[in-house]
């Protein structure tokens, strides 16, 4: 089996960890949103959110892969 760095791909502790940020990112974005009353800054939070939750579980999926 090929190592995905060799893809040119992410390793998975840096997809976990980018994810994370994502995740974070959106927290905080969802808290803005809330506060200012922006419906959109807290549609663009969740989504950041989930994008960041997929990120990480795909990240754990490529270290448990590549062990």
């Amino acid at each position: 089996m090929k190592n995905p760095q060799s893809l040119g791909s992410k390793s998975g502790t840096r997809d976990q960890i980018e994810g994370t940020g994502k995740k974070l990112t959106g927290k905080v974005k969802v808290g803005l949103g809330k506060a200012l009353g922006s419906p959109g800054l807290r549609k663009s939070g969740n989504r950041d959110q989930v994008i960041g939750s997929m990120q990480k579980r795909i990240g754990a999926l490529k270290t448990s892969i590549a062990r």
